[in-house]
Formats: C-alpha cells, sequence, structure tokens
C-alpha cells in the first residue's frame, strides 16, 4: 500500500503496514495486529510524540543495562519488524546480547525472526537453540522456554512489548526488568523497575543516543541514575502528564466547536 507523505497520519500507517507485512511473513502472529492496535491506542493519549518523563524512563533503563553483569534484550515478533536495527544497535552499545522469545511460538517462527536479525547484521542470536532451552517457573506458556545463557541467567533483561505475566515472573526470579509499554497501568509497567511509556519506534532510537552518551561515564555517575528513579513515582508523573494533556485538549476542542457554532 502507498501511503502519501501528506496524509495526516502517514507515519502511523506506515507503521502499521510493517506490521501487517511482517504478520504475512511470518514474524508477526495475527494477535500481534491486535496489540499493535492497542498501543496506538495509548499512544494518542501521549500526543504521539516522547513525553519528557519518557526520557528519564529511557535514561535510568540504559544506566541499569550498562551496569548490569549479564543483560539480555528479548525479541518477540513485533519489535523484530518495528525496530530491528536498532535493537542490534543497541544490543552493540551496551553488550546485551538479544534473545528471540514469542508467545505464540513454533520453531519455524523461531528461525525466521532470529533470521530476519542475523541478516540484518546482528552477530548471534540466543533462544534458538534446543540443547540451552530451559523454563522460567511459575509459566505454563512458551515464554517460559528461554535460553540458559541469556534470559534465564541475566540480571538484567529488557523486554520491550511484553506481557505482564512474564514480567512478574522476572521479578520473582529475582531479575531487574526494563519494559516499553503505552500502557502506565499495566501489569508489565507496574511490576518493571523501569517501565519506558513511550512507543517502541521512539525509545530505542532514543536509548541509543543516551547509550552513546552514558557510555563515557563513570560507575558512580550511572548508579546515582539508578537511585534516584523510582517507577511508581515515575509512572505517576505519567499519568498526571495524560490527564492534564487530555483535560486541555478537551477544552481547546470544545471552543473550536463553539466557533463553528
Amino acid at each position: 500500500m502507498t501511503i502519501p507523505d501528506d496524509h495526516p497520519r502517514a507515519n502511523s500507517l506506515k507503521t502499521r503496514e510493517k506490521v501487517i507485512e511482517g504478520m504475512h511473513a511470518k514474524i508477526v502472529a495475527e494477535a500481534g495486529l491486535i496489540a499493535h492496535g492497542r498501543g496506538e491506542a495509548f499512544d494518542y493519549l501521549i500526543g504521539e510524540k516522547t513525553p519528557s518523563n519518557a526520557l528519564n524512563q529511557e535514561k535510568a533503563a540504559v544506566a541499569m543495562i550498562l551496569l548490569a553483569e549479564n543483560p539480555v534484550i528479548s525479541i518477540n515478533g513485533n519489535v523484530a519488524v518495528l525496530c530491528p536495527e536498532d535493537l542490534i544497535l543497541l544490543s552493540e552499545l551496551t553488550g546485551a546480547p538479544l534473545e528471540v522469545n514469542l508467545f505464540y511460538n513454533r520453531a519455524e517462527r523461531e528461525k525466521i525472526v532470529a533470521n530476519k536479525l542475523l541478516n540484518l547484521g546482528a552477530e548471534q542470536i540466543l533462544g534458538i537453540d534446543a540443547e540451552y532451552q530451559t523454563s522460567i517457573p511459575e509459566l505454563t506458556h512458551s515464554r517460559r522456554v528461554v535460553d540458559r545463557r541469556g534470559i534465564y541467567s541475566a540480571d538484567v533483561v529488557f523486554v520491550p512489548l511484553e506481557d505482564g505475566d512474564r514480567t512478574t515472573a522476572l521479578r520473582k526470579m529475582g531479575k531487574k526488568v526494563i519494559t516499553v509499554d503505552l500502557n502506565p497501568l499495566s501489569r508489565t509497567s507496574l511490576w518493571a523497575n523501569v517501565a519506558i511509556v513511550n512507543n517502541v519506534i521512539r525509545a530505542i532510537p532514543e536509548m541509543i543516543e543516551i547509550a552513546k552518551e552514558l557510555k563515557e561515564q563513570k560507575q558512580a555517575e550511572l548508579e546515582k541514575i539508578i537511585n534516584v528513579f523510582d517507577n511508581s513515582e515515575s509512572l505517576k508523573i505519567t499519568l498526571t502528564f495524560i490527564s492534564e494533556r487530555l483535560e486541555k485538549l478537551a477544552k481547546d476542542e470544545l471552543k473550536k466547536l463553539k466557533n463553528i457554532d
């Protein structure tokens, strides 16, 4: 589908097309289309731009990854089509390997996702070798299966576009969890150590720039960034921002309607 650049929803429609193409390529599950639409709705609430507080969340996330001994970036179908090159670059900058982990999992789909990342320049993909597979306690669905060298032994797991039950299970295993979730009230956001309330296609490129800057910082400076960050307080700031923005938007639109009358 050709989308004209002057269409008021051009960026959103182009992103949708990526997800649809990913489904046809067997990278994205059909349910991934629904998940993307749900995220799109929340993106409207923050104005389809990065809120200033999201930058603070992203900074804390990058600092946590850089300080980790065994960080891992979890890859699902949606992020594999939305921002694969950026995730590969973030992996290279932070030293956090990529691990494929799918809710609607089939060996064929696993390999397709892994091959996409490898073809784009990723050096290694975890999660696809049966000999290294083990399970996360408490989970019964496919995402319980993880790589012993990756998520299972990681101290920090970055799970963009994650499901809440696995975030909860990872926390109960003693791991620190970083998420990207446009819903600030989801279980994923509430259970994470650092929840980034932003669109993943904006968040990951911004994290790359932050990583370039923070890589030059001393450990004490990185620790300071994490120590002052509180996920609950951060989510409160986000919710206040959304509430105030919607209130202002409603007032502005009512004024416009009165002028039309």
